[in-house]
């Protein structure tokens, strides 16, 4: 894996290895330090670059690193000496220009600008550094945090950047990237952060050493935290922040700018509503039983490395339910199929699958997932069993756009559920995915427990689909609205829904939106009243986030329409781009220093400068173990791994049931719920029944990882119209030491 740490995402981390390349040539780039800003659930990241030449020739380093494919770039600086150069957003074929003329003139010249193929790679070039000058640039964007399943919120500073696989016959249009061990990344970095929040800051987790939590006010809303010293240069920089109260919906209206033209984007104030729809339990309790669950394995090499995660050997996390179908797919550079089609769930192909599972190894080449996806789209739909697809991958490809403007092409057939395996998965790919194919997104890094976000993707994907989605605006009759965000397609129970709108007119007190839509039958709706006062001391934040979302959905439809006559949507992301200060892949950053005097003399030297590979030796996870595992925790499979430790006992209780969603009675089950075979009735009911008190009983910290498998038994014992229920559970009980009740139990 290639690792970038970029000035924002910079996790560039902190290791002193020499200033040398692997060519023993100098890196200029010495340090990067990073500010973050958090406040409620939107963060500013403000990242400074530090350069100094300490060659004997002038230099151009080039710098290619990821960011989160949804920022939104709104500042680009350089300071030479005392001197300050602001960036201006350009076209962006006029800015390489521009920067070329000016390096070729001898005059310092920075560019910044984002890939053709992924909104997730920028490059910084760096012209004409003079021998012993320094310079420090500075990168500054703003970005949503996503909503975990556990509630926190989920910022990620980017180290790791993948080499991205070109599929063969495309066009190489990705940067080229330099890398090294993550060891040997010749720049530190320090990291900081202040979080903000109209409710109390209840932790601050990270998957790296933090130093303590500090709170600066009495009411705990808000607070800073620092990276701790030593932190390793191995993996992406995660911090998940957590509020109290967090499902709290929001208006946040932000004043123009004072020096754009009202009626325009920038000049008028914007909103944005965050809504997050809670639907009622007798609606969430009435599961989905059926389904096409179609998964999608990557297997490239790159696999090979991808986690750590020892969950990934043991844990079937939970089943599908009777009645469904399915199929898996695994992909590199080419793809097989379990079956030739989708296949109804029983234990016999359950079992069957497995055998083959076992097979798979991360053998399959390079990462092209654009043809699976074809074929599996090419395969007819089966009637009233609606098509779910869950993709497994580090998301090491080249051809992002192309691969989400797929999704998209095919959403009204099927939804998409994507998961981002280790350091370094494409936020682009991962989080495009999910929301052209109207799924959710996932990311499984370091030690992160893949059990409840797999399980948080399969209830979502359980959920009737919500339809008939609309939403209304109640403003003053002087206020016009405009909506920047694409119409809402898709709710989750508990998952944030935003809206960005432009107000034009003289704005009044308050307005009100309304969120309108049906589930399972049910129509309901959101409400929320604000005001239309414009936040204190807001700045553009909000209208910098707007006009990102325009301009990603402005993208998209140029893509679909490419070389048809009369679009002019180029111009469209163009105008609104350079209006807003905002990147776009039609644009970039560029800052010329007209004012150093004498040209630069000699000839210019290009320094590559290299980021972080992830170091494949720290892992010990095979490859055919993480595919397994990703499959495992869906399907009902038991994952099992030569020479591993003692399982935990609710490991082996879920590996342990039956398809069908019953349990056998046998010396595991007993082992498990700490019986002896003796002291336990031949029965699968009681066994069954026995399996949901302990469950309950003992298990309900870590209740997200069993609930669907528990409904499915429960649904399994009502089938069977099971006699003597409330004798076993009374029996059970004093069994097992619990006090659990039958209806507890869903019985």
């Amino acid at each position: 894996m290639v690792d970038s740490n970029l000035g924002h995402s910079s996790c560039a981390m902190m290791n002193c290895c020499g200033l040398l390349t692997f060519e023993k040539e100098p890196v200029p780039l010495k340090s990067i330090e990073v500010e973050l800003e958090v406040r409620d659930h939107v963060a500013t990241v403000v990242s400074t670059l530090n350069y100094e030449n300490k060659e004997d020739k002038p230099l151009e380093a080039v710098f290619v690193f990821p960011l989160p494919g949804d920022a939104a770039v709104c500042h680009f600086s350089a300071q030479i000496g005392q001197t300050q150069i602001v960036a201006e957003v350009k076209e962006k074929q006029k800015a390489r220009e521009e920067y070329d003329d000016a390096l070729s003139s001898g005059q310092q010249a920075f560019l910044l600008e984002e890939s053709d193929e992924s909104p997730d790679i920028f490059s910084l070039s760096v012209g004409s550094l003079p021998p012993a000058e320094s310079a420090s640039i500075r990168l500054e964007y703003v970005t949503e945090l996503a909503v975990q399943a556990d509630d926190g919120l989920r910022f990620c500073l980017p180290a790791v950047l993948n080499p991205r696989y070109q599929p063969q016959g495309s066009e190489d249009a990705l940067f080229q990237v330099t890398s090294v061990p993550a060891s040997l990344v010749p720049y530190s970095l320090s990291f900081s952060a202040r979080v903000s929040s109209p409710r109390p800051i209840s932790k601050v987790e990270s998957n790296c050493s933090l130093d303590p939590l500090q709170y600066l006010n009495t009411d705990q809303t808000q607070a800073t935290v620092k990276l701790a010293a030593g932190h390793k240069f191995d993996r992406d920089v995660e911090l998940l922040i957590y509020y109290k109260d967090a499902h709290q919906p929001t208006a946040v209206v932000e004043a123009g700018q004072a020096s754009a033209e009202l009626g325009s984007l920038m000049g008028d104030p914007v909103v944005m509503v965050s809504l997050y729809p809670e639907f009622t339990q007798s609606v969430m309790s009435s599961m989905a039983s059926c389904g096409e669950f179609v998964f999608l394995v990557d297997r490239s090499g790159s696999m090979d490395c991808a986690t750590n995660n020892t969950d990934y050997k043991t844990f079937p996390l939970t089943h599908l339910p009777m009645g469904c179908y399915f199929n898996i797919y695994s992909f590199g550079s080419r793809y097989e199929h379990i079956f030739s089609k989708s296949v109804e769930y029983s234990q016999k192909t359950m079992e069957e699958a497995l055998k083959k599972v076992k097979e798979m190894e991360a053998d399959l080449g390079g990462t092209e997932i654009l043809e699976p996806l074809k074929h599996i789209y090419s395969q007819p739909c089966i009637q009233n069993q609606p098509r779910q697809l869950f993709v497994f991958t580090d998301g090491e490809v080249g051809n992002t756009k192309e691969v989400i403007d797929l999704v998209k092409k095919n959403s009204g057939s099927h939804r998409c559920f994507s998961f981002g395996i280790g350091e370094g998965a494409s936020s682009a790919l991962i989080n495009g995915m999910a929301k052209e194919g109207g799924g959710h997104a996932q990311f499984i890094t370091g030690t992160d427990r893949m059990q409840p976000k797999v399980m948080q993707s399969l209830r979502f994907a359980l959920q009737p689909a919500v339809v008939d989605i609309s939403v209304t605006w109640d403003l003053p009759k002087e206020v016009s609205v405009t909506v920047l965000s694409p119409p809402i397609t898709t709710l989750f129970q508990g998952q944030r829904s935003l809206i960005y709108a432009q107000l034009t007119g003289q704005v009044g007190a308050a307005g009100c939106v309304t969120l309108k839509y049906s589930l399972a039958g049910h129509p309901s709706e959101n409400q929320l009243h604000f005001s239309l006062r414009p936040a204190v001391d807001a700045g553009l934040t909000v209208h910098r986030l707007g006009a990102r979302t325009l301009i990603r959905s402005l993208e998209m439809e140029e893509r679909e329409h490419r070389g048809q006559q009369g679009g002019g949507v180029k111009e469209k992301v163009v105008q609104l781009s350079v209006q807003s200060g905002v990147s776009s892949s039609f644009t970039a950053f560029i800052a010329v220093n007209k004012d150093n005097g004498e040209a630069i003399q000699g000839p210019l030297v290009q320094r590559n400068i290299p980021t972080a590979r992830e170091s494949y030796t720290l892992y010990v996870v095979s490859s055919s173990t993480i595919i397994r595992f990703c499959l495992y925790s869906i399907l009902d499979f038991p994952a099992a791994v030569p020479e591993q430790p003692p399982r935990d006992p609710l490991l082996q209780l879920v590996s342990l049931q039956e398809a069908s969603g019953c349990w056998l009675l046998d010396p595991a089950l007993a082992a498990a719920l700490g019986q002896t075979n003796e002291e336990m009735e031949n029965s699968e009911v009681w066994a069954t029944i026995l399996a949901l008190i302990w469950l309950h009983g003992f298990k309900m910290d870590a209740k997200d990882e069993w609930e669907l498998l528990a409904v499915k038994a429960a649904s399994w014992l009502q089938a069977h119209k099971a006699p003597c229920v409330s004798e076993c559970v009374d029996a059970g009980n004093v069994l097992l030491g619990c006090s659990v009740k039958k209806e507890a139990l869903g019985l």
